[in-house]
């Protein structure tokens, strides 16, 4: 059996039940593989980092918060395993607390006697402009979510959302939004978040967004801080495509790109950007079900 512990290494509480829950797994004859987030920071990292894994993996713990999480998914994107978040950070919507100790916990789910949270993923498909294809085109030194992006890659998932928003130069841009193919309406602002249920709670929360049970299954789109009063929130149907396009600008209104709260970076700058569910799904493992109320009683309204 072979078990991914990825915790958060600035965290000490995280740190000492990384160490504690390496020796309970190996006194149990399971291989396990140790991650510190701190080196999940950008795509190349991640992919030297998968390289020394195994192909398959049979869990993985997250210790820390949802970043810690977030960061988990992103690394095991493509052969995602389980995941057993445990929460010591702040907020976590993602994570389980630590009330148990983490070796129960653990002894929980190596008897299979934990809840599985099913979780969609957001797929993203970015098309930009004049994308660069010579090899020496390629920044060395660049980082990002995407650093692969700039190779070719412009297809992306994401567990809380994508957003689109203003720039290094911090001037307002102009987004045109339109599901399944119909324009709905164009958007002046600082952007747009396109989030799963799962995000709700995240950036899109914080631009005005609802707050979504995880269990739905469809999208949001939520403009950010938008310069009319006409742009609102969109809860989508499952199936429904969403499409930001950016409308042509001075150059000085640049769009950035980021997945999961990491930036992006790409090769040219965005025309458009289609957002939909992807296809596989995030288990993360419960001790408890129908948490998600409890979690949002707590944070937002006690």
């Amino acid at each position: 059996m072979h078990i991914l512990i990825v915790r958060n290494n600035s965290n000490p509480k995280a740190l000492d039940a990384s160490l504690l829950l390496m020796s309970y797994l190996n006194s149990m004859g399971v291989s396990t593989y140790i991650v510190d987030s701190s080196d999940l920071g950008n795509d190349r990292q991640r992919d030297r980092i998968a390289e020394t894994l195994p192909p398959s993996l049979d869990l993985s713990f997250a210790l820390g918060g949802d970043g810690t999480v977030l960061h988990t998914v992103h690394l095991l994107e493509g052969r995602l395993s389980p995941i057993l978040p445990i929460n010591f950070g702040r907020v976590g919507f993602l994570a389980n607390d630590d009330e148990k100790g983490v070796v129960p916990l653990a002894a929980a789910a190596l008897a299979g006697e934990l809840g599985e949270d099913h979780r969609n993923l957001l797929q993203i498909e970015v098309d930009c402009q004049n994308i660069p294809t010579a090899q020496e085109d390629i920044p060395e030194d660049e980082f990002g979510v995407n650093t692969a992006g700039l190779n070719g890659k412009r297809t992306f998932t994401a567990l809380n959302e994508a957003a689109l928003t203003r720039g290094a130069m911090g001037r307002i841009i102009d987004l045109s939004l339109a599901i399944n193919g119909i324009h709905v309406f164009n958007e002046r602002g600082d952007g747009m978040v396109v989030s799963t249920a799962t995000g709700s709670t995240a950036y899109a929360l914080s631009s005005g967004g609802p707050l979504v049970s995880p269990r739905y299954t469809g999208l949001l789109a939520v403009p950010i801080a938008p310069h009319t009063l006409r742009a609102r929130a969109i809860v989508t149907d499952p199936s429904d495509v969403v499409e930001i396009s950016v409308k042509d600008s001075e150059s000085f209104r640049d769009v950035s790109l980021f997945i999961d709260g990491e930036l992006v970076l790409l090769p040219s700058p965005i025309h458009t950007a289609t957002f939909s569910r992807a296809s596989e799904t995030v288990t993360l493992l419960r001790p408890d079900q129908d948490t998600f109320y409890e979690a949002i009683a707590q944070a937002f309204f006690s």
